[in-house]
């Protein structure tokens, strides 16, 4: 059985923990998983999510909605995930997050903009220069 077809049972039946880990194969299905089936988090799906930069964002916005350490560490992998997690997660900035967004210039750039809201010696090293 594949994540998504244990998925779509656990939907339409109800949810069963044999079901959850075999979903929990796949971050994308673990995170829906936690959305459409459990309904809130479960240890099990937040830890197959941060294997994603995407879904461990995705899991701290919409199911946990708010931080937790594991998710912002697997967003901060990724420039893209570690900037918005920063700006609609955290809400504010760390010292993970903008490490983490300040991989690409473009992520460090915007980070420095609408996260730091002013100059960051750390987002600036990682600008280019014009």
């Amino acid at each position: 059985m594949t994540p998504e077809e244990a998925y779509e049972i656990a939907r339409k039946e109800k949810p069963e923990d044999k079901l959850r880990r075999i979903v929990c194969q796949d971050p994308e299905w673990a995170y829906m998983y936690a959305r459409h089936v459990d309904k809130g988090s479960h240890y099990i799906t937040r830890e197959t999510a941060c294997k994603d930069p995407m879904y461990a964002y995705y899991y701290a916005r919409n199911i946990d909605k708010g931080p937790f350490y594991n998710t912002r560490e697997a967003a901060c992998k990724d420039p893209e995930w570690a900037y918005y997690y920063a700006l609609y997660v955290d809400k504010y900035p760390s010292d993970l997050t903008r490490n983490g967004a300040s991989k690409d210039p473009y992520y460090a750039y915007c980070y420095a903009r609408d996260v730091d809201k002013r100059f960051s010696e750390n987002t600036y090293t990682y600008v280019p220069k014009i």
